[in-house]
């Protein structure tokens, strides 16, 4: 069965929520001080099922100047509008504010009804019904029927019944892909059930049973039971008026305006890039940072407007801003919202979200502008490779674009496999969903090899550079991107990664003059030394080396595997270590366990020597410490 939502609009006591209850039998004043005073101040709720096989939600606003707020809270879901106007009266302020917020909210059709029929001579309904034509050309609905009714007599009930069914039938039905969200426009309690919320689902499905996350709270609860017009179902789609009865939070923790989604469905966000409109008839132009009320779904925001070209902006024009709101928010791109002055209250524009939780732009930049461009007018896979291009460094996963985007998770898969198949990002460490622009990548490419040619002009004794050293002086953060770089690098051979040492294609120590000698000298020293080896200032002393470039060729024989360092400028000879090990593991395999004291006698060495070699043993999982003895390891 479709679903579509039809909501009303219209002046105070225009009749909009007698219309309804004449056209359903259901009154949708719900509340004592309603039904006291006789006008609407919340929103109201009522379904019809038309002979097309639809379901018709209908949303019944609110009229009152004061009450304009529950009327967006109400108008962000609908499908088509029923716009009310009274025909003793004619066209009132809120008749026009209502028209104004419908077509920034960008609803595509509807019908106009002239209520209060039996109250008025057939010249003055012909003259209301020319006055009505005229306020209504240019706009969405200049080309609607309009439609005379008496909710009293039920003269002309069947005739809109037949307009509504219609125009419902044209609509297009909604898609059940994408993320699941309901903007909460009703929260209570039901005694022996607990919390229930209402809205009307704008996208997705969702199930008994199922986990949903409250934004931008981040509270968790599970759905205990759906309601569809009266009805219990298991499933909620999109486009239904869906009462949920939510198990896991209190009605205390949770508001209208927040919204119902699953876990990782939504980003909320204190700054949104939009596109705004300032309506031609608002009273004043918005300058840069003017605080407003900010209108999204079902939520209420103060915000402000930060200007990106101009110091402020006419009525009548359009650009693109940056909103910096109060509070959090749970939005995307595509969603539609409206804007009202501060004070005095008054709806002044609207637009549509263009990036969810954007960084904050500086005014006056040309790129700034283009980028608004692209997020506004690029078609699909334009935009998502401008936003792999702006995440940087560290690429773009699917899971981080899912809460940023309004396109579904198998719309956005099909995007990026043909991102990488055109050679315009490349795929990350086997993760087909974690893409790198393929700029940036060729950035961090070229600036690895720049990283290992400085370290080999700067250190040209030492064979190569630690992984680790150059991630540290890279602009890689991320440990698998760096890793994705290092595969690819040596697939086409322009580096040579040796175990944890990575050097470019074709470098070698070169030694030159006498460096050959005095290297030779150096592991001299060490291997004639034995279990004691020298000071490394003494060595350097004892063979005159003072050039810094020749210190280095203790690198040199580490980066051979002809010292080895125990400690600090401790080194011992491969030789002789390996020998003091082999002592070592011998001795434990007869006696079980050695005290430092023991080692010292064994080796007969100091306790400078002992204790950093009993250290070095341990770190290299050959012994193990208990106590004040060491004892062999198992897998040594």
């Amino acid at each position: 069965m479709k679903q579509i939502v039809m909501g009303t609009a219209g002046h105070i006591d225009h009749g909009k929520t007698a219309l309804i209850k004449a056209i359903t039998g259901i009154d949708c004043d719900r509340l004592k001080e309603e039904k006291e005073r006789g006008i609407t101040i919340d929103l109201g709720f009522a379904y019809l099922f038309l002979d097309n096989n639809i379901q018709l939600g209908i949303v019944d606003v609110p009229g009152h100047e004061k009450f304009v707020k529950n009327m967006l809270a109400g108008a962000g879901g609908i499908d088509f509008v029923l716009l009310v106007i009274a025909a003793d009266e004619g066209i009132m302020p809120q008749t026009r504010e209502h028209r104004a917020i419908c077509e920034l909210l960008k609803i595509k059709d509807g019908l106009v009804v002239l209520t209060k029929k039996d109250l008025v001579e057939q010249d003055w309904l012909d003259l209301v019904e020319e006055e009505v034509r005229d306020f209504l050309h240019n706009t969405f609905l200049s080309q609607c029927p309009i439609i005379p009714v008496s909710s009293k007599s039920g003269e002309n009930l069947d005739e809109l019944r037949k307009a509504i069914s219609l125009i419902a039938g044209r609509v297009p039905p909604k898609i059940n892909e994408g993320t699941f969200r309901l903007p909460i426009d009703r929260v209570f309690t039901i005694k022996g059930f607990g919390t229930v919320v209402t809205g009307t689902a704008l996208s997705g499905k969702i199930s008994l049973d199922q986990s949903v996350t409250i934004y931008p709270r981040g509270l968790t609860a599970r759905i205990r039971g759906i309601q569809v017009h009266g009805k219990q179902v298991g499933e909620t789609i999109a486009g239904q008026r869906t009462a949920i009865n939510l198990q896991g939070v209190s009605k205390d923790e949770i508001e209208r305006g927040d919204v119902i989604s699953i876990s990782g469905g939504l980003c909320p966000t204190y700054i949104l890039n939009v596109s705004l409109q300032l309506l031609a008839d608002a009273p004043r132009p918005v300058k840069d940072r003017t605080r407003v009320r900010f209108h999204h779904g079902t939520r209420e925001i103060i915000g402000r407007v930060h200007l990106l070209d101009r110091e402020e902006l006419l009525p009548g024009q359009e650009a693109y801003v940056q909103f910096h709101l109060e509070e959090p928010l749970a939005a995307l791109p595509k969603d539609r919202y409206v804007i009202r002055s501060y004070s005095p209250i008054q709806t002044i524009g609207g637009g549509e979200v263009l990036e969810i939780a954007p960084k904050k732009v500086k005014k006056g930049r040309r790129e700034v502008i283009d980028h608004f461009t692209i997020m506004d007018r690029g078609e699909e896979s334009q935009v998502i490779e401008h936003q792999l291009l702006q995440a940087g460094n560290t690429g773009l996963k699917l899971t981080e674009l899912i809460p940023r985007t309004h396109l579904p998770p198998n719309r956005l898969k099909d995007i990026y496999r043909s991102l990488e198949e055109k050679g315009k990002a490349i795929k990350l460490s086997g993760d087909a969903y974690w893409l790198l622009h393929k700029d940036i990548y060729q950035e961090l490419i070229d600036d690895m090899l720049g990283q290992l040619q400085n370290f080999h002009t700067k250190f040209p004794l030492k064979l190569g550079i630690s992984k680790e050293e150059l991630k540290s002086k890279s602009l890689i953060s991320e440990e698998k991107i760096f890793l994705k770089l290092l595969q690819e690098l040596e697939r086409e051979g322009k580096i040579v990664v040796e175990g944890e040492k990575v050097k470019s294609a074709g470098h070698s120590v070169q030694l030159v003059g006498r460096q050959e000698e005095l290297k030779d000298a150096i592991e001299h020293q060490y291997l004639s030394a034995g279990f004691q080896p020298p000071d490394l200032e003494k060595v350097y002393e004892k063979l005159s080396i003072q050039k810094a470039e020749e210190q280095q060729l203790v690198n040199v024989l580490l980066e051979e595997k002809r010292l080895v360092r125990v400690k600090g400028d401790m080194f011992f000879h491969t030789e002789s270590l390996r020998e003091i090990e082999q002592g070592l593991k011998d001795f434990l395999k007869r006696n079980g366990a050695i005290t430092p004291g023991e080692f010292k006698e064994l080796f007969s060495i100091s306790r400078k020597y002992a204790i950093p070699l009993l250290e070095y043993f341990d770190s290299k999982k050959v012994t193990m410490r208990m106590a004040d003895k060491r004892i062999l390891r198992r897998d040594a």
